[in-house]
């Protein structure tokens, strides 16, 4: 039997989910120790070193489902595209970070329950409910009053939402194993990642394969542990809990986010994020109503 299907009590996959959100809510210090190193090489770096460790996983642990999906061409082509649009996300995120832009990532991951909740309407005609329909309108309306007011539009947010709301689609009808899909989707990525680095460590362009910095080399290949180690825990934890469980705890991210980011980097939380935050809260609060009467929705898994 395959790591990723080995039955985990209801406990055990408590514990998994709240590890995976803590280390997401928490990753903004780590992004923020790398140095030096513009956030494009950052993300070339992370799916590198993502991939690397990856596979030397799934060479241990499921290397027969791998090389399975591997032999599927219309498998590759849909897992490579998941890998892209995972990619973009991680891209963004990281910019966010090294941009001191941590409350707008935060921002992005509430709404992105919504947004998953439009997506399951346009693309695989589900039906919302009045309260579901009543928290996309108060997530539209927090989101365009804060474009208005503040003069920008939070396209950090909504990109970090629409991503990882398309990637959680494409996860959805794919339903694979999680870790032989996630090498799969890294390493559709990693040789234009890989050529990236190469390209502007020849020509001197950004910053050298690898910065002068020992402390910064270790953390870009510490990146595909930070980036792995999470994502196989919430491939664990939602194997065994119910939506509604998950639902709840996912909200531990962004708010951990949002207080790194206003506590800890002195980013400024004025009245328009005040509102737009409200707005997004007000709508969770429907979207969390709609749950518990038993209306299922979709979650990027």
């Amino acid at each position: 039997m395959s790591s990723d299907h080995k039955k985990l009590s209801y406990n055990q996959g408590i514990v998994y989910a709240l590890a995976c959100y803590v280390v997401w809510g928490l990753v903004p210090i780590f992004w923020k120790a790398i140095t030096g190193v513009p956030a494009v090489n950052v993300l070339a770096h992370r799916i590198v070193w993502s991939f690397a460790f990856l596979l030397i996983w799934v060479l241990i642990t499921n290397l027969r489902t791998f090389i399975n999906y591997v032999k599927q061409p219309r498998l590759l082509l849909r897992l490579g595209l998941a890998g892209f649009i995972v990619s973009a996300n991680w891209g963004i995120y990281i910019y966010a970070v090294e941009s001191n832009h941590i409350i707008e990532a935060g921002l992005g991951y509430y709404i992105n329950p919504l947004i998953n909740v439009f997506l399951g309407y346009v693309f695989l005609k589900e039906r919302l409910a009045t309260m579901q329909k009543i928290a996309v309108v108060l997530a539209l309306a927090g989101v365009t009053y804060f474009a208005i007011s503040y003069g920008k539009f939070p396209w950090i947010s909504l990109a970090l939402a629409i991503t990882f709301g398309l990637y959680g689609l494409l996860k959805k009808k794919t339903n694979l194993e999680s870790i032989p899909a996630l090498t799969i989707e890294t390493m559709m990525v990693c040789p234009f990642a890989l050529a990236f680095l190469f390209y502007t460590s020849e020509t001197g362009a950004v910053t050298p394969f690898f910065p002068t910095s020992a402390i910064t080399s270790l953390l870009l290949i510490a990146s595909g542990i930070v980036t792995a180690i999470p994502l196989f825990w919430f491939g664990k934890s939602a194997q065994v809990i119910p939506l509604s469980t998950m639902g709840f705890i996912q909200y531990l991210c962004p708010t951990l986010q949002l207080l790194l980011g206003v506590f800890v980097y002195g980013e400024t939380f004025g009245m328009e994020y005040l509102i737009c935050f409200a707005c997004v809260w007000a709508g969770l609060l429907f979207y969390t109503i709609s749950i518990l009467t038993g209306k299922k929705v979709t979650i990027a898994q």
